[in-house]
C-alpha cells in the first residue's frame, strides 16, 4: 500500500511548517525505540514518521511529493521524459531511508527534557558536517539592557537564496557576546551564532555590568546639600547630595547597572560623578548675593 506522508503525521495537506514540526515531535516522543524497547511495531512506526518528516519538512521534496506522490524520488526523470523542464537544482541531504538527514530535527532537542537529557546519537545520521555560521548583530545599549527581537537574513548554502529568521537577543549582552540561535525550521541546516556589538551611548559608559555617567549638581545644592534627579536605563531616581559636595565626587547606585546575561534579575551598579553647575543668566539680585558671598569668603580667609 502506498504511503501517505500526511496521514502518517496526522496532518492536512495544507499544513504549515510549524504543524509538521509539532506533529513530528509529538510522534517521535511516542514511538522512539528508546521509549519502546523491543517493540517492533513502534520501531516501524518511528521509521515511517521519520521518513514522512524528512520529505515534508524539506520544501523542495514536499513540492515533488505533492505533485508525484509515492514517485516523488523520480520527479526529475518523470518531468524530463515528458518533455517538461525539471524542478531545478535538487540538493540531496541524507536519503529518505535514513532516520535523520541534514536539516532534520535533532533528537537531543526533542528528548532532552523528556528523558532527562539522554542523547540519541546512535539513531542520528547525516551526510555532511554542520557548518558554523556567525551573524553580526548591532544593538543599542537600551536594547542590550532589556533584550530585543531582530529579523536576520540567513543564507542557505545547500539550496541557495536566503531565509528570514526572527531571533531573540537576551538582556545583558555585551560587545562580543555570542548567542546561539536554535532554529526551528528544518531547512536551516547550520549552527547559527549571533555576534553582538553594542552601540556607544551618549550618556552612559559601560564597563562589564556597571554603568558610569555624570550628573549635574547646582552649585547651591553642592554647598547646602539637596537632591538631584538621575536618569537610569530603567527609570529615574533621586540622588541625595550631601552638603559641601565637590565636583568629581562619585556616587554608587546599586542595582541600576546592566543585567547579567546568565542571570538578568541581577544587575550591576551605576556610578555617577558630580559635575557642579552654575546658574545660567543670573538675575541682578542673584549676582548681588554671589558678590556678598565673595566678600564673606574673603573676610574669612
Amino acid at each position: 500500500m502506498a504511503k501517505n506522508y500526511y496521514d502518517t503525521l496526522g496532518i492536512k495537506r495544507d499544513a504549515s511548517d510549524k504543524d509538521i514540526r509539532q506533529a513530528f515531535r509529538r510522534l517521535a516522543r511516542k514511538y522512539h525505540p528508546d521509549v519502546n524497547p523491543s517493540d517492533k511495531s513502534a520501531e516501524a512506526t518511528f521509521k515511517n514518521v521519520n521518513e514522512a518528516h524528512e520529505v515534508l519538512s524539506d520544501p523542495e521534496k514536499r513540492q515533488k511529493y505533492d505533485r508525484f506522490g509515492e514517485n516523488w524520488k523520480h520527479a526529475d526523470q518523470l518531468t524530463s521524459s515528458s518533455g517538461r523542464p525539471g524542478s531545478g537544482h535538487f540538493t540531496r541531504g541524507a536519503g529518505a531511508d535514513q532516520f535523520f538527514g541534514a536539516g532534520s530535527l535533532n533528537m537531543d532537542d526533542i528528548f532532552g527534557d523528556y528523558l532527562g537529557g539522554r542523547g540519541f546519537g546512535h539513531t542520528t545520521t547525516t551526510t555532511r558536517r554542520r557548518a558554523r555560521v556567525e551573524q553580526p548583530v548591532e544593538v543599542t545599549l537600551e536594547e542590550a539592557f532589556s533584550g530585543t527581537i531582530r529579523v536576520i537574513q540567513i543564507a542557505n548554502g545547500l539550496q541557495g537564496g536566503g531565509r528570514r529568521l526572527e531571533v531573540k537577543i537576551p538582556a545583558g549582552v555585551d560587545n562580543g557576546s555570542r548567542i546561539r540561535v536554535r532554529a526551528e525550521s528544518a531547512d536551516l541546516r547550520d549552527d547559527i551564532y549571533l555576534v553582538v556589538s553594542v552601540q556607544p551611548h551618549p550618556r552612559f559608559e559601560r564597563k562589564g555590568n556597571d554603568l558610569y555617567a555624570k550628573v549635574n549638581v547646582p552649585v547651591v545644592d553642592a554647598v547646602l546639600g539637596g537632591e538631584v534627579e538621575v536618569p537610569t536605563l530603567a527609570d529615574k531616581v533621586l540622588l541625595k547630595i550631601p552638603p559641601e559636595t565637590h565636583s568629581g565626587r562619585s556616587f554608587r547606585l546599586t542595582g541600576k547597572g546592566m543585567p547579567l546575561l546568565d542571570s538578568p534579575q541581577t544587575r550591576g551598579s551605576l556610578y555617577v560623578t558630580s559635575q557642579i553647575t552654575i546658574p545660567a543668566n543670573p538675575s541682578e539680585r542673584e549676582k548681588e548675593l554671589f558678590q556678598e558671598l565673595r566678600s564673606l569668603r574673603e573676610d574669612k580667609e
